[in-house]
C-alpha cells in the first residue's frame, strides 16, 4: 500500500510538471536555426522585431509579417512572396524556452501536420 500511495505522489507530481515559458523573451531578437537540406546542416539567421522579421537565408533577405495570438504563438505571413507555396501562413508555437533560445512547433496555417525545431539567440 505504500509503494502504491508513493506511486501516485511522485506520478501527481511530475504529472504537474510545466516547463518554465519565457515567451516574451523572444518577441524581439537576433536568432539562428540550424536545419538539414539536400543532407548538409544550414543555418539560417533572422532578426524579430515583434511584428516584422527579416530571415536572412544563403545571403538572401525575406521579409515576414508577425501576428502573435498569444504570448508564445505567432503566425508568419511572407510580405513578398514568389511562389503559391510562400503566399500560405505558417503558425508557429513556442513549446519551451531556457536563457540561450527555445523550442517550436510550426506548420501551415489550417494543417495538422507539425514539425518542430530550436533555435539559439545570438548575442550582439
Amino acid at each position: 500500500m505504500k509503494k502504491l500511495l508513493a506511486f501516485f505522489c511522485l506520478f501527481t507530481v511530475l504529472g504537474c510538471y510545466q516547463p518554465e515559458k519565457n515567451c516574451q523573451d523572444y518577441r524581439t531578437g537576433t536568432f539562428e536555426f540550424k536545419s538539414y537540406l539536400n543532407g548538409e546542416m544550414v543555418t539560417s539567421k533572422f532578426i524579430r522585431k515583434d511584428s516584422i522579421e527579416v530571415d536572412i537565408f544563403q545571403g538572401k533577405k525575406d521579409t515576414s509579417s508577425v501576428r502573435w495570438i498569444n504570448d508564445c504563438e505567432f503566425i508568419l505571413t511572407n510580405l513578398n512572396p514568389k511562389n503559391r507555396q510562400e503566399r500560405e501562413p505558417i503558425h508557429m508555437r513556442i513549446l519551451t524556452t531556457s536563457k540561450d533560445g527555445y523550442t517550436f512547433e510550426y506548420g501551415k496555417v489550417g494543417d495538422a501536420q507539425k514539425k518542430r525545431g530550436s533555435v539559439t539567440a545570438v548575442k550582439e
